[in-house]
């Protein structure tokens, strides 16, 4: 079980000599609950990916989140409409959990109302798109990526959103992570505060806490930019619920 008390170092300074360099996080206590998974809290850091999917795999997630939100819903059927590497499907095999697991490398358009025609309705939705063009991931025209302008990847995604309410069980619950993104043309662009206005345009509503998800092992930690920012060290994810 992951300590909630985990004390946690940024690696930029516990790499240097000066003890006074260091600077250390402590998570708040968490409130005792009835929760089946007591470490899943608004805050989520668990820096091992686990055994789920391909890490090579561009934006992969790890699958611990995926695993704790499954455990805590408890879901009889599962969907991942943009399965990446599969790491939700790798984490329902392991729950024994039957999941429907889609991709648009193998020609799915997530945004298509039409390729969801003969889908069985799921209680559970896992939903990692892209967030807009940080990362490419094909050469594909209907990749939400490759969208050239935020109204174009905005109509298209909340299509998609609208699919994924289209495909849930009433009382059934989705899972979307997503993280803002800063762009040379369009700017800051605030792509969870996007998230949620699309569902709630859809039906949906929000079923919990928003989790911000620390984001452990991502690339962008290993470059040296020549610009002056305040990196983003976390995405979030949001739970939205199907009346």
């Amino acid at each position: 079980m992951q300590n909630t008390n985990t004390t946690l170092v940024n690696p930029f300074y516990a790499s240097r000599r000066t003890p006074q360099a260091k600077i250390n996080a402590l998570l708040p206590a968490v409130p005792r609950n009835m929760s089946p998974v007591p470490h899943l809290t608004s805050l989520y850091h668990f820096a091992e990916a686990g055994p789920y999917g391909d890490r090579s795999y561009p934006g992969n997630c790890g699958g611990n989140l995926i695993k704790d939100l499954l455990r805590f819903f408890q879901p009889e059927s599962v969907f991942d409409p943009m399965a990446g590497s599969g790491t939700c499907r790798d984490v329902c095999q392991e729950l024994e959990i039957p999941c429907q697991s889609f991709d648009l490398k193998q020609g799915f358009d997530a945004c298509d109302p039409d390729y969801y025609r003969g889908i069985e309705p799921a209680e559970f939705i896992w939903a990692h798109p892209p967030y807009w063009r940080q990362k490419i991931y094909s050469n594909e025209p209907n990749d939400l990526s490759q969208t050239a302008t935020l109204e174009e990847f905005s109509s298209r995604y909340q299509q998609f959103l609208q699919n994924c309410s289209t495909t849930l069980k009433s009382n059934g619950h989705l899972a979307v992570l997503m993280g803002d993104y800063f762009d040379q043309n369009a700017g800051y662009v605030p792509l969870t505060y996007l998230t949620k206005q699309f569902a709630f345009e859809v039906g949906l509503k929000q079923t919990c806490t928003d989790i911000i998800r620390f984001s452990h092992n991502a690339t962008s930690s290993r470059k040296v930019y020549r610009s002056s920012f305040i990196p983003g060290l976390h995405d979030i994810c949001m739970i939205f619920t199907k009346q």
